[in-house]
C-alpha cells in the first residue's frame, strides 16, 4: 500500500514538473512569435505589398518562385535609397567640405579648397555641382584630403563628423540619417533569408561606419568607392615592388589616389567580382543604380525585382519636384517599382526631426 502510494505521489509530481515545462516552453514560443510587426513605419502601399508578396513566393519551396538561401542575393544602393542625401549634399561630400573648408587640424591644399568650396557653394541651392564627372573629381580630391590615415582612424574622423547635427534640420545628426522605413525593409529580408549588401557609390570605410551598426550588415558586405591602401613606409615605390615591413614596422594607410568609383557599371563589376551572384532583389534612387536594377532583373533565373525610392516628399525632407518627377516617369517606363517617401513613409527619419530649410 506504502509502495502504491509512493507511486501515485511521484507520478503527481511528475505530471507537474512536466505540465511547468510544457506551459514555459508555451511561453517562451509564445513571447518569440509576439514580435512586433515587420514594418511599423510604412503606409498600405503597392510597393511594400509587392515586397512581402515577392518574398513570400520566393521563400516558399512549394512555389515555382521559390529561390534557395544561398541565392537570396539583395543589393541597396546608400545615399538617397537608405539615408539622407541633401544635408544639402551627399555624406560624403560634406565630410570633405568639412575637411577642406573647416577642420583647424588639417591644412588643405588650394585645389582641394577649391574642390570644397563648390561643394559648399552649389550646396546653398541643394544641389551638387554642375561639373562633368564632379563624382570622380570629388573622389580624388577625397584620397588626397584623408591620404596618411589608417582605417580606424579615418573610422574615428567619419564618426565625430557624423556627429554633428544635419543642416536643414532639427533633432537630427548624421549618424541617425537612416530612412527608418528601410531599416524594416533590411531586417525584413535578412529574417527571410536573404544576404543583403550595400553597393555605393560613397567611401566604403565611411559606408560602413554609416551603416553596419543601424542594418545588422557586416563590413565585408559593403562595397562602395575604393582609394588606394599602402603601407606607411612605401613612399613611392609600386605595391608590385614593396613587401609589408621591408623598411620598418608598417600600417596599412590610405593612398592619395582613387582607386574606383562604383557607380553605374562599376556597380555590376563589383556586383560580379565581390559577390559571385546575379542578385534577386536591388535598391536604388537614382541613375548610378541603373546599372545594377538592369544586372539584377536581365536575364535571372531567378523572379528578380528593382525599386527606386524617389525624394517627392517637401515637407519632411528636401526634395527637386521637377527632377524627381522626370526620375519618376523614367524609372516607370523602365518596369521598376515606385518607393514614393511622402506616400509610403509614416515617417522618414523618426520622431522630433523637423526640416527648417
Amino acid at each position: 500500500m506504502k509502495t502504491t502510494r509512493k507511486v501515485l505521489a511521484l507520478t503527481i509530481v511528475l505530471v507537474v514538473i512536466i505540465t511547468s515545462v510544457l506551459c514555459l516552453t508555451a511561453c517562451n514560443k509564445k513571447k518569440d512569435c509576439d514580435c512586433k510587426p515587420d514594418f511599423e513605419l510604412w503606409n498600405d502601399c503597392v510597393a511594400l505589398n509587392g515586397l512581402k508578396d515577392y518574398v513570400s513566393k520566393t521563400t516558399n519551396p512549394n512555389s515555382q518562385d521559390f529561390i534557395p538561401v544561398e541565392d537570396r542575393i539583395a543589393v541597396f544602393d546608400m545615399d538617397g535609397t537608405l539615408c539622407g542625401e541633401l544635408f544639402p549634399e551627399y555624406l560624403e561630400y560634406l565630410l570633405l567640405e568639412y575637411r577642406c573648408l573647416d577642420d583647424p587640424n588639417y591644412n588643405a591644399s588650394d585645389e582641394l579648397k577649391a574642390v570644397a568650396q563648390q561643394i559648399r557653394d552649389s550646396g546653398v541651392e541643394y544641389k551638387t555641382p554642375a561639373v562633368d564627372h564632379f563624382d570622380v573629381i570629388h573622389g580624388e580630391a577625397q584620397a588626397k584630403a584623408f591620404a596618411g590615415l589608417t582605417v580606424k582612424e579615418f573610422k574615428d574622423y567619419v564618426k565625430t563628423f557624423l556627429n554633428r547635427d544635419a543642416k536643414g534640420f532639427t533633432g537630427l545628426k548624421y549618424s541617425n540619417s537612416i530612412y527608418k522605413p528601410m531599416i524594416e525593409v533590411v531586417a525584413y529580408l535578412q529574417k527571410n533569408g536573404f544576404t543583403t549588401y550595400v553597393v555605393s557609390g560613397s567611401d566604403r570605410i565611411l559606408c560602413r561606419v554609416v551603416a553596419c551598426e543601424q542594418l545588422n550588415i557586416p563590413e565585408n558586405q559593403i562595397i562602395g568607392m575604393d582609394v588606394t591602401m599602402v603601407a606607411s613606409n612605401q613612399g613611392d615605390k609600386d605595391s608590385l615592388d614593396y613587401q609589408f615591413n621591408a623598411d620598418g614596422e608598417d600600417k596599412l594607410v590610405r593612398g592619395d589616389e582613387l582607386w574606383l568609383k562604383n557607380l553605374k557599371m562599376n556597380k555590376v563589376f563589383n556586383i560580379a567580382q565581390e559577390i559571385g551572384k546575379q542578385p534577386v532583389l536591388s535598391f536604388g534612387n537614382s541613375s548610378g543604380d541603373v546599372s545594377m536594377h538592369e544586372y539584377t532583373i536581365s536575364n535571372n533565373k531567378y523572379k528578380a525585382m528593382a525599386f527606386m525610392l524617389i525624394a517627392d516628399d517637401t515637407e519632411r525632407d528636401h526634395a527637386d519636384m521637377i527632377e524627381t518627377n522626370k526620375r519618376k516617369a523614367s524609372w516607370e517606363e523602365h518596369g521598376y517599382t515606385i518607393i514614393s517617401m511622402k506616400n509610403d513613409f509614416k515617417t522618414i527619419y523618426g520622431d522630433g526631426v523637423i526640416k527648417t530649410a
